[in-house]
C-alpha cells in the first residue's frame, strides 16, 4: 500500500466511528421514544423496538469494523514498529491509523451498550 500524500490525507477517518456511535444512540434513543410515546398503550409488542435496535445496531457494527480494519491498514502501513513517534509522514499516517484503530474499538463496545438497553428493558414503565 502506498500512502497518500501528506497534504491529501484527511481527520475524517479518525472521527467516522464515534459519529457512528452517536447516530446509533440517537436513532436508538429516538425510536424508543417514539413507540413508548405514541404506541405503548396499544396491543403491539416491545419486540418491534427490539428488532429495529438489533437492526441499527448490526449496520452501525459493520460501518465501525469496516473503518477499523481502514484505520488497521493505515497503522500496519510500511516495515516500522510502534512507537510511531518520529517527525516523518510516514509515522504520522501510522499513528493516526492506530488512532482510528482504538476509536473504532472504543465505538463498538459503546455501541453493543446501547444496544443492550434495548434486550434488558421491556416496557416504557
Amino acid at each position: 500500500m502506498i500512502s497518500k500524500p501528506e497534504h491529501q490525507e484527511s481527520l475524517w477517518s479518525l472521527i467516522a466511528s464515534p459519529a457512528i456511535w452517536a447516530v446509533h444512540f440517537l436513532l436508538t434513543y429516538v425510536t424508543a421514544a417514539v413507540w413508548c410515546e405514541k404506541l405503548a398503550e396499544s396491543s403491539r409488542s416491545f419486540n418491534e423496538v427490539r428488532v429495529a435496535i438489533g437492526a441499527f445496531t448490526v449496520v452501525a457494527l459493520l460501518l465501525i469494523s469496516w473503518n477499523g480494519w481502514i484505520g488497521n491498514r493505515h497503522h500496519r502501513f510500511g516495515a516500522a514498529s510502534a512507537p510511531h513517534d518520529e517527525d516523518t509522514p510516514e509515522d504520522r499516517h501510522r499513528f493516526l491509523g492506530f488512532a482510528t484503530l482504538l476509536l473504532a474499538g472504543l465505538s463498538a463496545v459503546a455501541t453493543l451498550f446501547v444496544a443492550a438497553v434495548a434486550m434488558i428493558v421491556d416496557s416504557c414503565d
